[in-house]
């Protein structure tokens, strides 16, 4: 899940424990553990809301100072369904920060890598050569529904291959090692 910079600290600190998002299906699921520039968060609940009954005291939550600062804000189609996520800070290192850093692989980790190839070579390749460009142009490049393709890119970084930005991804340095040895 990304967020602002400007939430990040407060997030950390536990100041902000709710996000509101418009999705067309929901993204997160109670009890998840995702992965933010914040640190790792825990889901604990995903509630589907009506905007206009976003409180105050609900905003606050959010960091925000009313809920009409809230609402003005709420990024996303008009048209698709609002959530409230409400999640708490884990206080634990994440495993992954050292493994994106990690360029060595073992030979169960290329095994793995390489049952991957059909599908991820193509999404790392367009990754490499457009850094932090929209997944929905990428997607468009490679002819793939942009959900789909988001859905991948997750799926590469949980393995410790991309990173993630405000707009679009880049390759970690374990991701720019292995489409060394892939191509």
């Amino acid at each position: 899940m990304l967020f602002e910079e400007r939430f990040l600290e407060p997030i950390r600190t536990g100041e902000v424990t709710t996000t509101y998002r418009r999705w067309k299906a929901p993204q997160a699921k109670a009890g998840n553990r995702q992965r933010t520039a914040a640190g790792l968060i825990d889901i604990i609940s995903v509630i589907l809301v009506n905007p206009r009954s976003i409180t105050d005291a609900g905003a606050k939550q959010a960091g925000y100072r009313t809920g009409q600062e809230l609402r003005d804000d709420l990024r996303g189609r008009s048209e698709y369904s609002c959530y409230r996520v409400e999640f708490k800070t884990v206080d634990e290192s994440d495993l992954l920060d050292e493994l994106v850093d990690r360029t060595d692989f073992t030979a169960e980790e290329l095994e793995r890598l390489t049952r991957l190839t059909s599908w991820s070579l193509p999404v790392l390749q367009a990754i490499a050569a457009k850094p932090e460009v929209r997944a929905g142009d990428l997607a468009a490049e490679l002819g793939r529904d942009t959900e789909k393709f988001k859905s991948d890119v997750r799926r590469l970084k949980a393995l410790g291959l991309t990173i993630s930005f405000d707009i679009g991804y880049r390759l970690s340095p374990r991701g720019e090692a292995y489409l060394a040895q892939a191509t």
